[in-house]
């Protein structure tokens, strides 16, 4: 065994360590001078015009950079009652160069040695200066904790508008939270143009980007490093990206502004890798790559996002696959996906998830009809089955978007409800693509006779125009019952999918009205939903039905309408001057469109 003894004086021994330290210190890189600054903080009371103080971002690597900056003045109440901001001018060759620049949010800022806030506003477009405003460092450290009701406003969807419109300020005059970067790795930027007015309803800046490979240190965390929220990861990845203010133990301090306003949340927290900075007289932007998960997003509030580092929460596991019809299974591809479960964020998610997986696909091919099958399965609940068959259109818009619109409308209807929250266990989706356009419209139909009697089987013919070919006609049969009174007249209704839903569901059908009371319920509607691949003949009899909550009453008499109308709650009950007596169906592969309304005496 061999042995190594050092002997150090006193003054060498000092040298020693410094060297130690310094070595360290270039092996984090610069980014250690922030770990190493005073947790002490400077109190928003003491903040004067005229301070000279530094911040620090990274622009590119690991490297965490320092800039300089000048407090202009503080704006008292600015984002609401005894809610200030600190309005700086950053000073340096670089800040001066790129501007305030997207993913800038959180950077610490220090006044006198002392944290005194975060980055978290900027001020104009096309400024010669950049401006920003700084969340004062005690409300990023104990955020508000207001209601849901009373916090900021989340963002809605709907188009996008310029910052005169929103704020009714002079164009370049507003002083606006920094954009969030939303980066997308695996999506081509075609695919998110169709959810452009979505995205930036929500106030993101698109960007492409990439994933690192998990490293060991990703979770050590130091102020000016980069972290963010994992909305959607696997085959394809979304995630946020913003700068950490500070570190408390195992909390985690980011942005200095709200991402979406969500409140207590449990989103995957991971670690985001600089590549470089985008210079724009527009919009400066990181261009950045998601690392490792290193925890949980706890909280988003009006002045700070919080997480916690440890163990990530659990996603929505998201299985597509596609397939083309006739070709060998081999050929088929599987993508998996896992996505937050979060009512205002999943919808979305699940949409341009499906959108980009299936259309940036080979086995994809405009032109093709497509039938999309799956379930999404529910911890304590009965799975919803979804199937539709959908047909490419003469417009723009990509054939692959209705699919992404309605798994986007099931799973609003699913996250909306106002019975339980809804806990998505897993979600499967199958789109098999057949080779050309399969539709259908109805163009006429007809009984084999005008007349007939209670119990009595006829025959319905309808004539089916396909897309580009030969009319057909189509055989169904309809059963009449035996208590239908004689000289009464029914009506049969040929129609597609969504006609007959509305016709036998009113209101209901439509979100409006009767509905269900319950998820149990909401999920068996969605799961009788008729399919629009196929064509339907329904036959109507003059008799009122009543649709109570998920129920369906047919044939009830007057009488007990009017004892039971006006007991339920208001708007839970809903009266339909026809009953649905029987119904047949014919599957085509492809979608139907049109209705042709028929009378039937009964002799």
């Amino acid at each position: 065994m061999l042995t190594v003894r050092f002997e150090l004086s006193n003054s060498r021994c000092f040298l020693f360590f410094a060297f130690l330290a310094c070595t360290a210190a270039l092996w984090r890189g610069p980014g250690v001078a922030v770990a190493q600054e005073s947790n002490e903080i400077l109190p928003l009371s003491q903040v004067r015009a005229g301070m000279e103080g530094y911040a620090y971002t990274i622009f590119a690597g690991d490297q965490v950079e320092k800039f300089d900056l000048e407090v202009i003045g503080v704006l008292d109440n600015f984002l609401g009652p005894k809610q200030s901001i600190i309005l700086v001018q950053l000073k340096g060759p670089k800040v001066e160069h790129t501007g305030v620049v997207a993913g800038m949010s959180g950077s610490p800022v220090y006044l006198e040695g002392k944290l005194a806030g975060a980055l978290s506003l900027k001020l104009g477009i096309f400024s010669k200066e950049p401006i920003a405003g700084v969340t004062p460092i005690q409300d990023v450290l104990n955020p508000p904790s207001q209601p849901p009701a009373a916090q900021a406003a989340p963002r809605q969807l709907g188009p996008p508008s310029d910052t005169s419109t929103r704020t009714a300020l002079p164009s370049g005059s507003a002083l606006e939270p920094i954009e969030t970067p939303l980066v997308f790795s695996g999506f081509q930027p075609a695919a998110l143009q169709q959810f452009a007015s979505q995205l930036q309803g929500y106030g993101f800046v698109a960007a492409q980007g990439g994933t690192a490979s998990p490293r060991a240190d990703d979770a050590r965390l130091v102020a000016g490093d980069m972290a963010g929220m994992v909305l959607v990861q696997g085959d394809a990845s979304i995630n946020s990206a913003c700068t950490v203010t500070a570190v408390r133990a195992d909390r985690v301090y980011l942005c200095g502004h709200p991402f979406m306003s969500l409140g207590d949340i449990q989103l995957p927290m991971a670690r985001s890798r600089v590549v470089t900075t985008l210079s724009s007289n527009l919009a400066s932007t990181k261009i950045v790559n998601v690392g490792g998960a290193i925890g949980t997003i706890t909280g988003d509030h009006l002045t700070a996002v919080t997480g916690k580092l440890g163990a990530p929460p659990a996603m929505v596991p998201l299985d597509l696959t596609l397939s083309v019809s006739g070709a060998e299974p081999a050929k088929q591809k599987t993508l998996h996906f896992e996505l937050v479960n979060h009512p205002k964020l999943t919808p979305l998610l699940v949409a341009i998830t499906t959108f980009s997986g299936l259309t940036q696909n080979s086995l994809y091919g405009e032109g093709t009809t497509l039938h999309l099958s799956g379930e999404i399965r529910l911890l304590g609940h009965a799975p919803v089955r979804i199937e539709n068959t959908f047909a490419p259109g003469d417009s723009l818009s990509p054939d692959g978007m209705p699919i992404a619109l309605t798994v986007q409308n099931i799973f609003t209807r699913l996250f909306v409800n106002t019975f339980e929250p809804a806990k998505v266990d897993g979600i499967t989706l199958r789109v098999e693509s057949v080779p050309g356009r399969k539709s259908f419209v109805i163009e006429s139909a007809w009984l084999e006779k005008g007349e007939a009697a209670p119990g009595e089987t006829l025959r319905v013919r309808v004539l089916l125009r396909p897309y580009r070919g030969a009319a057909r006609v189509e055989e169904t049969t309809v059963r009449i019952p035996e208590q239908v009174a004689r000289g009464t007249t029914l009506r049969i209704l040929v129609s597609d999918a969504d006609l007959l839903n509305r016709a036998s569901r009113g209101f209901a059908f439509a979100g409006a009205g009767s509905g269900p009371t319950g998820l149990d319920q909401l999920i068996a509607l969605l799961n009788r939903e008729r399919r629009n691949d196929r064509l339907y003949v329904g036959l109507f009899a003059p008799a009122p039905t009543l649709l109570w909550d998920d129920k369906e009453l047919p044939n009830i008499p007057l009488s007990q309408i009017n004892v039971v109308d006006g007991r339920p709650t208001p708007g839970s009950v809903q009266v339909l001057r026809e009953s649905l007596v029987s119904e047949a169906s014919i599957p085509l592969g492809g979608p139907v469109s049109g209705v042709v309304s028929l009378n039937l005496q009964i002799r």
